[in-house]
């Protein structure tokens, strides 16, 4: 959006000229509407200005560099190059200094005065038509509006510069959306001084804040640590001096004072652009232990330098553990977002797939859309492509590590197992394919973590199902009843032990080509034909007894059967339908759940050879009364072994005591 001066023309050094160059030239409506706009609804973030003047300031050194490459007449060599920055709480100005490029007073027209006008975009169009190479010639600016955010936070804005090859300076200068002035003024070195004049502190907002050499820092840490140039600023510290006086003793007394001294406070050259002969794994482990405040070392690196549809650089880390809000909704996943080392967000979950939400690290392209206040991302096919190629190195990474480093996996897999499980369960399934190879779950036989491969792999010829039993921990899940008859055929079980597992189980329903079944089904594949029916005459044979403790438990039970699972156990309880003991008791764990809705349709099995169950069939016919307090009793005994608590303790405790 063009800004049209009032006045005719400023070519020439006439009087007229000069008196006319000092008028303020207004902004035209549209223009004061966008520039409201710009200060107070596109940023979000305060702070932000800083990040953009030194983007801008990053800008005009780098096109000042470039020209030193073929014009030797510029007499400054890469080292020579610096950004400073100077609060000044007296006077209550911040300062951004360069010695860049500079502007022109016709460029301060074009660039200040024409709002969304980038002479940085421009520069780098310019670069991509010659076909130069732009390996370290990357300008950051792409909309133009970047300057405008100073307004933000100052209440006057003054920029002096020194344009390249020019003997004068220029001063533009406003207070805001009531316009500008341009005049002429001198500056001893070429360069640009953005001049913000901060606005008075109120009850909301601390402006003053800003001139403080610990805050400069911080947001020179957090925005523009990898800003190419190096970044000048005042660093407070304090140090020990000879007070002149003496204790009783005849020491000299020391004493305390803040020295302040000018230093570079940005890093410049982030670590993930360093090859890995210039930064070592060691390296990056510090710099993810100081970046991200972890005491630990990562599981793993991950680096990735990608050139072609999409360039970017990363460097990932596989924690060792998980933050402590990680399972709650307070936690924010996502990786830092840079481009071309300045920080565009803190967290950007977009880039990593939910079931790799534990991953951290940094993301630096220059290929991405970002909105105009480059706090967002633009959704796009590159960020979409980033995103797929991530998920593809994180599992190939984790692979790896199962593979090569399985006490490694092992480790990680305790703190972030759940994650992947439910990262199946998410999305109807859609992330299986990935996920399922990295699953892993303690044997029953081995007593130790397996993956489904390795399960499979080793189940003999005759097996059919892959078994597994559920429990609060694997160590239950072992033990539980209902593994007799699996176990006595010589078959591992998978134990469960995670509110995710029978959901993922439910998920897959195969693996290899293998049904997943749980040892608490009804028919485990066991049996053979002539089996089946012996226990069918069996049932038969049995069932007066069946009936009568089904009359006695009522609707607590939906059925009840002669046991073909059970050895030593007298009784277990196995279900009817979809809904697992387990997968109940993750219903009603949920805040609000219905106690009387998502129930396991209960069937108490009776194991015949037990001396219990025997003596309950005896009582059965002799003495019904004490038959039903029998029956009750030791449903109220399957239902403890299956890690439920009965529904009146008290009335099994009298129930218990009457039998003596």
């Amino acid at each position: 959006m063009k800004i049209l001066s009032k006045t005719a023309s400023r070519g020439s050094a006439s009087k007229n000229s000069e008196a006319s160059a000092l008028k303020k030239k207004a902004f035209k409506a549209e223009s004061k509407r966008l520039l409201d706009l710009m200060i107070n609804s596109i940023y979000t973030h305060q702070e932000i200005f800083l990040r953009e003047l030194i983007s801008n300031a990053s800008d005009a050194i780098d096109k000042l560099c470039f020209r030193s490459l073929t014009d030797e007449n510029v007499g400054m060599e890469r080292g020579d190059f610096f950004i400073r920055i100077t609060g000044d709480k007296e006077a209550k100005t911040l300062t951004i200094s360069d010695n860049g490029i500079g502007m022109t007073a016709e460029e301060m027209e074009s660039n200040l005065g024409v709002i969304a006008k980038s002479g940085s975009l421009a520069f780098k169009k310019d670069l991509d038509a010659a076909e130069k190479d732009k390996a370290n010639i990357d300008v950051i600016g792409q909309f133009g509006v970047g300057f405008y955010s100073a307004f933000m936070v100052a209440s006057k804005v003054t920029v002096v510069s020194r344009a390249y090859g020019q003997e004068t300076a220029n001063r533009w200068e406003s207070e805001g959306a009531d316009g500008y002035t341009i005049t002429p003024c001198e500056k001893e070195t070429v360069g640009t001084d953005v001049i913000l004049t901060m606005k008075p502190d109120t009850d909301d907002d601390c402006y003053s804040v800003y001139l403080m050499p610990w805050k400069i820092q911080e947001l020179v840490k957090k925005y523009s640590d990898y800003v190419r140039w190096p970044i000048r600023t005042d660093v407070e510290t304090t140090e020990k001096y000879e007070t002149g006086e003496v204790d009783e003793a005849g020491i000299q007394k020391m004493g305390v004072r803040t020295v302040t001294k000018e230093e570079v406070v940005n890093s410049m050259i982030p670590i993930w652009q360093r090859s890995k002969k210039e930064a070592s794994d060691a390296d990056c482990i510090a710099f993810y232990k100081e970046k991200f405040k972890d005491t630990e070392d990562p599981v793993s690196v991950i680096r990735v330098n990608a050139e072609g549809t999409v360039s970017y650089r990363c460097m990932l880390f596989v924690p060792a553990k998980a933050p402590y809000d990680y399972y709650t909704r307070d936690y924010v996943p996502g990786l830092r977002l840079y481009s071309n080392g300045v920080m565009i967000m803190e967290k950007c979950p977009d880039l990593l797939p939910e079931c790799f939400r534990f991953v951290r690290g940094i993301v630096d392209s220059p290929d991405l859309s970002l909105n105009i206040s480059r706090e967002m991302l633009q959704h796009d096919r590159q960020l979409k492509l980033i995103s797929m190629n991530l998920e593809k190195k994180i599992k190939g990474e984790l692979s790896r590590l199962m593979e090569c480093d399985r006490e490694k996996y092992e480790k990680f897999f305790n703190v972030f197992g759940t994650q992947l499980k439910y990262g199946i369960i998410g999305d109807y399934g859609m992330k299986r394919d990935l996920l399922t190879d990295l699953l892993l779950y303690r044997s029953a036989e081995k007593e130790k973590l397996i993956s489904l491969r390795e399960y499979v792999d080793a189940m003999p010829e005759s097996q059919k199902y892959i078994y597994y039993a559920a429990a609060e921990t694997p160590e239950r899940a072992a033990k539980l009843p209902q593994t007799e008859q699996v176990r006595a055929k010589g078959f591992d079980i998978l134990c469960f032990s995670t509110d995710a597992d029978e959901f993922v189980a439910e998920i897959l329903g195969t693996y290899a080509e293998k049904k997943f079944c749980n040892v608490c089904s009804q028919d485990l594949g066991l049996e053979s034909d002539e089996e089946k029916a012996a226990a069918d005459k069996t049932d038969e044979e049995y069932k007066p007894l069946t009936d009568f403790v089904k009359e006695t438990l009522g609707d607590a039970v939906a059925n009840v059967k002669i046991s073909r699972k059970l050895k030593n156990y007298a009784v277990c309880l196995s279900v009817e339908g979809g809904i697992t003991l387990e997968m109940e008791r993750y219903f009603h764990a949920m805040p609000g759940a219905d106690p009387n809705a998502m129930r396991a349709q209960r069937v108490l099995e009776l194991n015949l050879d037990h001396p219990a169950v025997k003596a309950l069939d005896a009582a059965r016919q002799n003495d019904p009364e004490r038959a039903a307090v029998m029956a009750k009793v030791l449903f109220a005994q399957a239902q403890l072994v299956s890690g439920i608590t009965p529904d009146d303790p008290a009335e099994y405790g009298e129930l218990v005591c009457k039998l003596f």
